[in-house]
This record gives structure tokens, sequence and C-alpha cells, in this order.
């Protein structure tokens, strides 16, 4: 099983040379910690910065520096920074390759809830309606299960919903899971996790075919 960065690294891996990613609040915002050296990828957050680098060390925080979710973060060699309109510019005009949003529950045919719990107090919906609705390459990174142990991923979404059929790829504590037309389709499952856990942790239709290789981290 693995904890939030086992997650955040396994996405890392779909990160390839030359994309622009913009990383949402929560899981997301750590994979820009575990992206290999070899590559050269532009990390956009919506308010603003492309260039965006990893976490600054304890002690070397900038607080002007921050990411949409008021993180602080590093600016990479070259970082530009700008208005909200260009930032919503590059969004909405499909400049970015990769998406990575975490989500509260994603549906079987690729519906994504992310911004609003019903009667509980929430700061706005951000940038990610543009997100999902503008991004083709849309990554989920979230837990399987809630704190209760009922699943969230599920036949459809019962909060509100962020998108409608936009979420390509999940990756969560157990398992790497593709969206496709007939439903959730299993390709890879975490160390030490069995098909039957993912299975069972699992609401929404779950396609498993031939033998599934565990995850390497």
């Amino acid at each position: 099983m693995l904890d939030k960065e086992g997650i955040a690294k396994r996405i890392a891996k779909e990160v390839k040379d030359g994309y622009y990613v913009n990383l949402g609040i929560g899981i997301p915002t750590l994979v820009a910690n575990f992206v290999r050296d070899d590559i050269e990828v532009e990390f956009q957050s919506e308010n603003g910065i492309l260039g965006m680098g990893p976490f600054p060390f304890e002690g070397e925080e900038d607080a002007d520096l921050i990411n949409a979710g008021k993180q602080t973060i590093t600016a990479l060699p070259g970082a530009s920074f700008f208005d909200s309109a260009m930032s919503f510019g590059m969004i909405r005009g499909q400049h970015v390759d990769l998406t990575i949003l975490g989500a509260m529950e994603v549906a079987e045919n690729g519906d994504i809830a992310n911004w609003k719990i019903p009667g509980k107090m929430v700061k706005g919906m951000g940038g990610a309606m543009d997100l999902v609705a503008s991004a083709e390459n849309i990554i989920v990174a979230m837990m399987h299960t809630n704190k209760a142990g009922d699943s969230k991923l599920l036949k459809k979404c019962s909060l509100p919903l962020t998108g409608v059929a936009c979420v390509t790829k999940i990756v969560t504590n157990l398992a790497v899971i593709e969206v496709t037309k007939d439903g959730f389709k299993l390709l890879e499952r975490a160390p030490g996790v069995s098909v039957e856990e993912i299975q069972k942790a699992t609401e929404g239709k779950l396609l498993v075919e031939g033998d599934i290789p565990e995850m390497q981290i």
C-alpha cells in the first residue's frame, strides 16, 4: 500500500520530457519533488507561475512565492510570473499537457467531484473547473477509500461535480486505474496489495484482465 509520497512518485512516472504540467492542491503538489532529473518539465500553477520547482527546504521559504494552495514553493531558473488572465489563457487554450488533481470522488465514466461537500465551508471552486473542462490528460491522485472505509471510486458521484467524463487515469494508495468507456480498468496494484482487496475497495465497475503487475516506484 502506498502513502501520499508513494502516490506522487508513481504519478511522476507519467510526466514526459517537454510537458507543461498543472499540479492541483494536496497530493499532486508533491509530484514536482519526484520528476526524473534527465527530463525538462515546466510546472504551472494557476495563480500565475510557469517554472515551479520543488518545495523549499526548511528555513529557505519565501513567503511571497506560493502555489495555488498557498504553499511556499521554489522557482526554477527561467521561471516566469503573470496574472490570472494569462494563466487561465494557458489552461483554457489547452496549452497544458497534463493536469494532476486530487478528488473526493471519481465515477466509472470519468466524472470527478473535488471541490465541495454540501454543508461544509468551501473557499471556492478555484481553477479546478477550468482545468477539467480544458485538459485532455487528467490524472487523479487520491486515497482509494474515505476515512470510513467507503469507496471513492464509484458507479456515480454523489457530490457536486467538477467535470464530466474527463478523468483519464487514477493513482491511489492501492492501484493504478485507467478510465475507459467500459468502466475502471486495473493496470497496476500497489506493493503488498491483492487484486481482491482492490475489487473490494472499488464500488464502480472494475475490469481486471490477466495478471496485474505490481507497481514499480
